[in-house]
């Protein structure tokens, strides 16, 4: 037991006598060391208490993931960050609330991934009735703890398909599709599921509604909400994690959705919004190129390309549409400083659409520019720089706006002191025929005399001569 030392170092009176004599001890004389020690030791329990009070508040809890989207990226880190979140709080289950018409193969497998690995159980319930886990969502299904379903959904059509919607070349299809029905295949049959109807989905496109899916052994619970849900699993235990669920009655439900940070990213990687902020960046440079100093062009079409390219990182990208992208830019450039008239400004436009088209080729069927889009973007960037090279084709016969010799055929005024007033300036003048100029009187500038900057004027409608 620890000793308290006091100030004057003889022993401590007993706590009867300092009880009795009302003696009071000497704080400072209490070893510092231990009055740490005893801080630390309170801040620890402390700590610990708010740890295990917040632990305690999320177990007989279920963190919610509304998943009303397509799969892609962003959508991507919102699922994993909700899976790490409900590990990290302790959560007794994660539940993916989802309808979803599928999305990008790359994000599937990296949220698919993640829960295979993931320490808590991980739950796909295909909810509301009228939703639907298609394509790449019923392989998401497939790789979670418990596939549950409401009535009035359906599950499948996960055949792989190009972007055009069409089917692949014979031996490349049978590469694919054979991959993408193993790769099913397999997380059925880890998680006690019907393996040839999950193949099934790929091969023939199957798609299957809830009753029938569990029927059929594809879906493991058909619930009509979550307290239908959480009573027919508690207490089951996961294949093949052996997660045991805990879902009595009572269970509370934490739901989540996408910030509003996440939806603003998810209308950006819209490959219409890529390319609308492309064709603005170069719209906004050139008109920059063209006048210098105006600053708000060149600020605007520099946020609108790296807003572009955000979607261009983020999105898999065809080589080929983002040469024939950069070659359009070029061909709108060089039509700002090359007479073609207009030539160039239409190559642009024409191969403007074809790379907007093959821009995001890689992406699948759901990531792709509309080409109604593509086609008023084109025709706008053809407009504008049409537009922009007519007013610069009229600049250029026109006669040039500076100078006196624009003053010749202006009307003037006479004013006091033989000045004339025109075009917004005062000169000194003399009449044509040497006669006085009157205060008042209306002439026009017939010359201008160079070396003494005078006017020579004559009456506004000079007579008729004979005829």
């Amino acid at each position: 037991m620890a000793t308290i030392f006091f100030a004057d170092k003889r022993c401590a009176p007993r706590l009867t006598e300092s009880l009795q004599e009302g003696r009071r001890y000497d704080s400072g004389a209490v070893d510092a060391p231990l009055v740490r020690g005893s801080t630390l030791l309170l801040a620890a329990l402390a700590a610990a208490l708010a740890f295990s009070s917040t632990a305690g508040a999320s177990e007989g809890r279920v963190l919610v993931a509304e998943f009303q989207n397509d799969v892609n990226p962003v959508t991507q880190d919102y699922l994993l960050d909700a899976i790490e979140r409900g590990e990290r709080e302790g959560y007794a289950a994660v539940v993916i609330e989802m309808d979803t018409p599928g999305g990008l193969g790359s994000s599937m497998r990296s949220i698919v991934r993640r829960i295979l690995a993931a320490q808590v159980p991980v739950i796909v319930y295909v909810a509301p009735a009228g939703s639907s886990a298609d394509s790449a969502g019923a392989v998401i299904g497939m790789a979670a703890d418990v596939l549950a379903m409401a009535p009035q959904t359906n599950i499948g059509s996960s055949t792989p398909i190009t972007t055009g919607g069409e089917d692949f070349s014979k031996d490349l299809r049978r590469k694919v599709v054979n991959d993408a029905a193993a790769y099913i295949g397999e997380l059925a049959r880890e998680h006690g599921r019907n393996v040839s109807e999950a193949e099934r989905m790929v091969r023939e496109a199957s798609n299957l509604g809830a009753r029938e899916a569990l029927r059929r052994n594809v879906t493991d619970v058909v619930a009509s909400d979550y307290g239908d849900l959480f009573r027919q699993i508690d207490g089951e235990r996961t294949r093949p994690k052996g997660l045991t669920l805990a879902t009595p009655a009572g269970t509370g439900i934490d739901r989540i959705e996408m910030s509003t940070w996440k939806r603003i990213l998810d209308v950006l990687i819209d490959p219409n919004i890529v390319a609308l902020m492309l064709s603005l960046g170069l719209i906004g440079i050139v008109v920059e190129l063209w006048n210098p100093g105006l600053i708000f062009p060149g600020t605007v079409g520099a946020l609108s390309l790296i807003v572009g390219l955000y979607g261009l990182q983020v999105l898999p990208v065809s080589a080929a549409g983002v040469l024939l992208m950069l070659l359009a830019a070029a061909f709108f450039v060089a039509e700002a400083f090359i007479v073609s008239h207009g030539a160039l400004s239409v190559a642009g436009a024409v191969t403007f659409v074809v790379g907007s088209l093959l821009l995001f080729d890689p992406a699948g069927e759901a990531y792709q520019v509309s080409i109604q889009v593509s086609l008023a973007i084109a025709l706008t960037l053809a407009g504008l720089f049409g537009f922009g090279i007519a007013k610069a084709a009229r600049a250029r016969s026109a006669p040039a706006a500076v100078g006196t010799h624009r003053l010749v055929g202006e009307a003037a005024q006479v004013r006091a002191g033989g000045l004339v007033f025109v075009d917004g300036e005062l000169w000194r003048a003399r009449s044509a025929d040497g006669s006085p100029l009157s205060a008042g009187a209306s002439v026009r500038v017939q010359s201008v005399q160079q070396e003494d900057l005078e006017l020579v004027v004559t009456s506004p409608d000079p007579p008729k001569g004979p005829e």
